[in-house]
Parts: C-alpha cells; structure tokens; sequence
C-alpha cells in the first residue's frame, strides 16, 4: 500500500498550468489600488506607499492567475496610462468613494475616457467604489 501511494503521488506529474490573464489596474492616486492588490496577494498592508510608474503583480487563484498592471494616479502619470493598455484582457477601475467633489469628477472623467479608449472599449471593466467604511463615503447609487 505505501508503494502504491508513493507512485500515486509521485507518477501523477506536474498539475495543468492555470490560465493567465492581463489586467490593468487604474485609478486615481489614493484610490487603493496598491492596497487591494497587496490584499489580494496576502501581503501585509502596512508600509505601502503610493505607486510612481507603474506595478506588476501576479495575483494567484484556484483556477487562473491574475497578471495585474498597476498604473500610478498622479497627474503627471495618468496622460501615460494608454501607453500600458496593449494586451489588456480586464480593468480594474478604483475610485475613493470618500473623495472631494473635484476628485470624483476627475476620476469619472479618466473613467469615461478609458471606457471610450480603442484599446479598453471592449473588455469587461470592474468598478471598485473603495473606502466604504469612511464616515465621507457614498453609497454606490451616489457615486
């Protein structure tokens, strides 16, 4: 019986590979995309600073691996984001449900135009309202 467990586990090889996709990440800066990311990746959220380019993480489940460019929000890095947009399969789209008025309608705007961009137009697109536990935040139907 050992033997027939050993060969069972040993003579099985290596399991299928998980399907990958690209996704790309974008939002503005303070938004929570670095913090989502690092949660979906177990990491520890402390210490996370505010990304200044751009990030690459590969998110694991079960059964498909997540490959997620994460775009920095800044002003002098958003006119930038286009140039990462090939070969996306997904977005991700973070906003501040907590922000100003000026901030929202500033993220509704790169919203509007990354849905309009020929690159993005038609892949599926998950909106994350974040910071839904602040005391600021708006409900879903509000923002």
């Amino acid at each position: 019986l050992p033997w027939q467990c050993f060969r069972a586990l040993c003579c099985k090889g290596p399991p299928p590979p998980r399907p990958e996709y690209d996704l790309v990440c974008i939002g503005l800066t303070g938004s929570g995309k670095t913090s989502l990311l690092s949660q979906l990746c177990s990491e520890s959220p402390e210490n996370i600073v505010a990304t200044t380019g751009f990030s690459i993480k590969a998110v694991p489940f079960q059964n498909a691996i997540l490959n997620v460019k994460e775009l920095g929000g800044a002003d002098n890095i958003r006119k930038y984001w286009s140039r990462y947009y090939q070969g996306s399969q997904g977005v991700i789209f973070v906003l501040d449900s907590a922000s100003s008025e000026d901030d929202l309608e500033t993220a509704r705007n790169e919203l509007h135009s990354a849905l309009q961009h020929p690159q993005l137009c038609t892949l599926p697109f998950l909106i994350l309202a974040n910071h839904q536990d602040k005391p600021a935040a708006r409900s879903i139907q509000e923002v």
